[in-house]
């Protein structure tokens, strides 16, 4: 997570799915909920006094706990749960527990949502909430599948990338996202992309405008999300040293995106190359090196073996 998370961030966040209304302590719209930093703190979670998380969560069995405690006890702990250092309160179901604490949180301006979902559904969003939070980024490229593998076509602007992207739709691969793909870290070493939902089936192309790929193309020409498996940096080949091996092995390199390493092969642009098969043939290429194949060690062990099988000259 690079950014610290707000009040009004996560409301929003929860309001449309589950019906959240803000119906207390609206002078902490602006309060943090967590800070980037806070990586290891609890962001939210049942009701604790003990190791509070910055979103408590209140249900029928909270709500239970403190209507069995004498007035005073009772008193004592709900000051205590929305005192300022708390973050929000997030009632879910209770309605009544909820109006109970409305007075109490505009005192202290502690965020006090309600909701008529259950505790268990609201904690399950808010897993994917946080997984979000941590684990995505949005890039500058086109995300594409080509022959069934996810691929990121990155370059500087105005390379040619939506050109390229238009020609691979056009051989039957597809498009899963134009420009900014928002990347998501779903599992330790395994990055997915998907299209931000203004965006989707559109396609940006120079001299063009916005194109709808869906609608040109047909639904098969669409993806909705990918694994991302190989990026594609375009450079002009006149921007760009190789190096000598790069005539064996290409230009490769792993390029990390949210701590997962990424298979890179820099292509050289120039007037006259076909891009589109350039693509494929490198796609194809890390196919066979996935299975183990490398043709330029093929070429090494044949180059070894013509020469163990010459005659010296005398």
């Amino acid at each position: 997570m690079s950014q610290s998370v707000r009040a009004q961030a996560v409301f929003q966040g929860l309001k449309g799915p589950f019906q959240v209304r803000w119906i207390g302590g609206m002078a902490g719209v602006d309060r943090v909920l967590w800070l980037s930093a806070e990586a290891g703190v609890p962001f939210f979670g049942r009701l604790n006094w003990v190791q509070p998380p910055r979103l408590q969560i209140l249900g029928a069995e909270e709500s239970a706990f403190l209507n069995q405690l004498d007035p005073l006890a009772r008193e004592a702990l709900i000051r205590k749960l929305l005192e300022p250092a708390a973050g929000a309160i997030l009632v879910c179901n209770e309605p009544g527990q909820a109006e109970a604490l409305r007075a109490l949180a505009d005192g202290v301006g502690t965020p006090l949502w309600y909701t008529p979902a259950t505790p268990d559904v609201v904690l399950e969003h808010l897993n994917h909430y946080r997984h979000s939070l941590e684990a995505s980024t949005v890039v500058h490229g086109e995300l594409l599948e080509v022959f069934g593998m996810g691929v990121l076509i990155s370059g500087g602007s105005g390379i040619g990338k939506s050109e390229l992207a238009l020609e691979l739709i056009s051989r039957g691969h597809r498009l899963v996202a134009d420009d900014t793909p928002n990347l998501t870290r779903v599992a330790p070493n395994v990055l997915e992309g998907t299209c931000p939902v203004t965006l989707h089936d559109l396609l940006e192309v120079r001299g063009l405008g916005i194109l709808n790929i869906r609608r040109m193309f047909g639904d098969s020409a669409i993806k909705r999300n990918k694994r991302i498996r190989l990026i594609i940096d375009l450079v002009k080949l006149e921007e760009m040293q190789s190096p000598a091996e790069s005539r064996l092995r290409g230009i490769r390199d792993n390029r990390i995106i949210l701590g997962v390493s990424v298979p890179t092969i820099t292509l050289p642009i120039a007037p006259g190359r076909n891009l589109a098969v350039l693509v494929e043939c490198a796609v194809r290429d890390h196919i066979l090196r996935l299975n183990g194949y490398r043709a330029e060690e093929d070429l090494m062990a044949r180059m070894q073996k013509a020469m163990a099988e010459s005659v010296p000259c005398e």
